[in-house]
């Protein structure tokens, strides 16, 4: 884990409930540093109960005790939160704890500090923070005292050993370690030093390469966050993204080490993932599976066992959990798993019994399946899902369809008001051919249904008659089904009216249609206006809600399925849009009102020249995201600019287009309302000199027709003059070229 990166506490990511309020945790936690230890105790207890993977609660608390001394307390914390928590500050400040109390016991002190920076590397010697515990390991090896050359020999042995391990870690010491390592080498000899240095020159390389990679994710992981249920929020996926990218990134090996070292590394950071996503169920199955996927299924089993620990309601955890005990052969302890789920008699579902029939088929055999399954009908969770789950299996693995049909005739006693259950089992005796049943089922379960829930069932009705009746008892069965519908929403439209809606539905068979996309998208609209008939719409509704249509509305037939489903998607209104304009913009972020530009483009204005920033300020605001830019540059063109002394008169001449500018369809462009605030009596003289001289000749939209114009008319000082004369156009560039002008006689011949 890195340096630690201040982000505040999670309390953006809202509340996940009551129990789970961060901001509140973070209150009594501030309050019991306040507090001495023994009323602090029960306050850190109760944060730590709801927040188990909170490092920072972990240190602060063993903090507490171990500034009274109470050495005992202090191990005890310990060993609840080191393995849980792989959080680098938590692990330095135990190593510091061992030290202290190792300090004065003499050789026997120095071996219990040396086991525990030993324990200590194993769990977080893989955080790309762990370069200063490294460093401090070393250091410690150094100062250990020898009294013979073997026991000084021993010693440097060590320490090139643990220089090796720490060069390999991609952390942010990894540089300071390698200059170390070095020096070290060089010290003891230079002839060894050569090659070992040279050897492990490349390993370096990469570690130092991986870690500037490996800090780019790492930047994005906040480590100041608690653990607490998904709420959805944007900055908690966004946590959750960057440490999957982590997990990849790590899952990659990039750095090409050996497959143990390679898999250590990938089991600590899903661990410390853990410490901040505990309650998110993707990660603990992601972490098992990939135990799993390794052949590590007994470290998979573990993970899951944890998983259902840290998220108990988890059913689908509980499912994925028997589903790799089952795969492996462990078949009673899938089976006591499925138990577990069917044990809370609170909570379970008729899904629990679905696959826990499934389950015993497969393991135990049919007549296992149908023992329960007469056990399960008698629960008051049993719905008609079990019912139909044990009567399709019967059918389908025992081949025996007597016995799936009085499963289903038993439980059409008591789910006759279920339309699902009627659909199902109609779906059963058409895969029997035994229409008579099929169409008796329909007529009785169509008897006892309200209106409003029977619209599925006669749709089917319909579809079936259509199938595999004959043309009467269609045309009857689609009349019935208007006349029992004409009250609900369903069909609005009258029952005795038959319509080319009814024709289509008929003569339709899969993704095959009697007529063209078009014609289709028009019997919908057709349709939903006759349905609207009466009610006041506007016309901007009129289009999204026609647009908008399920095309499945079209007919009763079962291939409306196969229709587009984009047809249900919402439109935007669009009718309501307004092209964006900064200028049209009123706010405390905008500068003058007669300007309309930023306080910023003021600035940069003021820094241009005054031609330049006369020609900005007079851009012209072109309907549409995407002008033509032929229409654009005309504009342009026609534009009031400073120009140069021999034609500032000609330039002039056209003010009025200028002022007023062209739109795509070639029309006067009218300026924003701020800029017209003191148009008073001026403004209709403008507008009417401005429409003199458009009537009187309507400027090309195409800028290369502008030139070939430019071109015949001999454009220039003399050939403007001339052409002036002779009561032909004229047309002048002026200086650089930055403004073009033209002057249209008013003589006529």
């Amino acid at each position: 884990m890195p340096e630690e990166k201040s982000r505040g506490s999670g309390g953006g990511q809202g509340d996940g409930g009551d129990i789970y309020n961060v901001q509140a945790a973070e209150i009594l936690a501030k309050e019991a540093l306040l507090l001495p230890i023994n009323e602090a105790a029960p306050i850190y207890e109760k944060l730590l109960a709801t927040f188990p993977t909170a490092a920072k609660y972990w240190k602060q608390y063993v903090e507490a005790y171990m500034a009274t001394n109470n050495d005992d307390a202090t191990k005890q914390i310990f060993s609840r939160c080191l393995l849980s928590c792989l959080h680098i500050n938590l692990w330095r400040c135990y190593i510091n704890f061992i030290r202290r109390i190792n300090d004065k016991r003499g050789s026997e002190g120095l071996d219990e500090t040396k086991k525990a920076f030993d324990f200590m590397l194993n769990y977080v010697g893989n955080d790309a923070a762990s370069g200063p515990v490294w460093m401090e390991y070393i250091n410690f090896l150094k100062s250990m005292p020898v009294m013979t050359p073997q026991e000084e020999s021993h010693r440097m042995t060590t320490v090139r050993k643990v220089y090796q391990k720490a060069i390999l870690v991609p952390t942010n010491h990894v540089e300071q370690l390698w200059k170390d390592y070095e020096n070290f080498e060089n010290s003891v000899s230079r002839t060894l030093a050569k090659g070992l240095l040279s050897e492990y020159q490349p390993k370096f390389t990469s570690a130092k390469a991986v870690y500037r990679e490996r800090k780019k994710y790492i930047d994005d992981i906040d480590w100041n966050v608690l653990a607490i249920p998904p709420t959805g929020s944007f900055k908690e996926e966004q946590q959750c993204i960057a440490w999957k990218r982590l997990l990849a990134f790590e899952k990659g090996n990039p750095q090409r080490i050996d497959v143990t070292t390679a898999n250590r590394r990938v089991t600590f950071t899903f661990e410390q993932c853990l410490m901040y996503l505990y309650h998110h169920p993707d990660i603990w199955y992601d972490y098992a599976m990939w135990h799993a996927n390794n052949g590590s299924m007994d470290s998979a089993a573990k993970i899951f066992q944890r998983a259902l620990k840290a998220i108990p309601d988890s059913e689908v955890l509980k499912y994925a959990f028997a589903e790799m005990e089952e795969s492996r052969g462990a078949i009673q302890t899938a089976k006591t798993i499925y138990e577990s789920l069917l044990g809370e008699n609170a909570s379970v579902t008729s899904l629990a019994h679905v696959q826990f029939i499934r389950f015993l088929r497969r393991t135990e055999g049919v007549e296992a399946a149908r023992k329960y399954f007469l056990d399960a009908r008698k629960s008051p969770s049993c719905t008609f899902h079990v019912y139909v789950a044990y009567a399709t299996m019967a059918f389908c693995i025992d081949k025996d369809a007597k016995v799936a049909q009085n499963v289903f005739e038993a439980g059409l006693k008591r789910f006759m008001h279920e339309p699902g259950y009627i659909l199902e089992y109609a779906d059963f005796l058409c895969r029997l051919n035994d229409d008579r049943n099929v169409r008796a089922l329909f007529e009785r379960a169509l008897s006892l249904l309200p209106p409003e829930k029977s619209t599925e069932v006669w749709k089917r009705f319909v579809q079936f008659e259509q199938s595999y009746g004959d043309l009467s008892s269609m045309l009857k069965v689609e009349q019935r089904r208007k006349e029992a519908l004409s009250g609900t929403s369903e069909d609005v439209l009258s029952a005795s009216e038959n319509t080319l809606h009814d024709v289509v539905s008929r003569y339709s068979y899969m993704d095959l249609w009697p007529c063209s996309s078009k014609e289709l998208d028009y019997l919908v609209r057709q349709e939903w206006l006759a349905k609207n008939t009466g009610k006041k719409v506007g016309r901007s509704t009129m289009i999204n809600s026609s647009s908008m249509l399920d095309k499945g509305t079209l007919g009763t037939s079962a291939n409306a399925r196969f229709l587009p489903q984009t047809a249900k998607v919402v439109r935007p209104e669009t009718s309501q849009m307004v092209i964006y304009d900064p200028r049209q913009t009123k706010g405390t972020e905008f500068s003058a009102a007669t300007s309309g530009y930023t306080k910023e483009v003021e600035d940069t204005l003021k820094m241009l020249s005054p031609a330049t920033a006369s020609f900005i300020k007079n851009l012209p605001a072109i309907e549409g995201p995407s002008p033509d830019i032929d229409v654009v540059l005309s504009v342009l063109l026609q534009s009031t600019l400073p120009v140069a002394q021999n034609a500032g008169k000609a330039g002039g001449e056209l003010s009025g287009v200028g002022k007023s500018g062209l739109n795509q369809n070639g029309s006067a462009h009218r300026p924003p309302r701020e800029r017209r605030k003191d148009a008073g009596r001026h403004g209709v003289q403008e507008e009417e000199e401005a429409a003199t001289v458009q009537s009187q000749a309507a400027v090309p939209r195409d800028i290369f027709r502008l030139r070939q114009i430019q071109r015949s008319r001999g454009l220039g000082v003399g050939g403007a003059a001339g052409a002036s004369q002779s009561g032909s156009s004229a047309f002048s560039f002026s200086g650089g070229g930055s403004a073009f002008s033209g002057d249209h006689s008013a003589s006529t011949d």
